[in-house]
């Protein structure tokens, strides 16, 4: 299967892949619940969430660590604390770092399916094109050195944002 059929792009909720063995938090850096993604997760999570996540922070800008999906209906959640736009540097090193590690911590454990929402384009300031391009390409590099990886799905919160990525994958494969 060529890793460009291995890629979706879609609006939804990512507290609700049920088909999906990891779905990837957006997450701060004591892995705290908080607005947007981390807050979705958290409270579909439930209290456990937190309470696994509390010895794993804080991480920094770049990392990712990996809990138990707790009240969700995944196995696990993957946890990145993507750069704030303008303030962390070099953002475009540290958002790719997010997406890169999130993979290869999926294929160490034996993930094959993760979904992923647009790590640090709300709260955290990014453009929207810029992190779609990011996440994108390095998703397309990093998967054929993860072979256990069937499926990436991002799940994007509106439709602007999930067309975005899809006009940005169309792109990036006739590139």
């Amino acid at each position: 299967m060529d890793t460009a059929s291995r890629i979706q792009c879609q609006q939804g909720d990512i507290a609700h892949q049920p088909d999906i063995d990891a779905v990837v938090n957006a997450a701060n850096a004591r892995l705290e619940s908080g607005g947007g993604v981390a807050g979705a997760l958290h409270r579909a999570a439930g209290p456990g969430l937190a309470r696994e996540c509390r010895p794993l922070a804080p991480i920094q800008p770049g990392q990712a660590v990996i809990s138990g999906a707790h009240g969700l209906p995944n196995r696990h959640v993957i946890h990145c604390l993507g750069p704030v736009y303008g303030v962390d540097e070099p953002s475009d090193e540290l958002l790719a770092a997010c997406y890169r590690h999130a993979l290869e911590l999926a294929q160490q454990h034996g993930i094959a399916s993760i979904a992923f929402p647009a790590i640090s384009a709300g709260a955290f300031g990014y453009p929207a094109a810029e992190a779609a391009r990011i996440a994108l390409s390095t998703v397309i590099r990093t998967l054929p050195h993860c072979p256990g990886i069937e499926l990436v799905r991002f799940v994007l919160f509106d439709s602007a944002s999930a067309e975005l990525h899809q006009r940005t994958l169309e792109a990036l494969q006739q590139g």
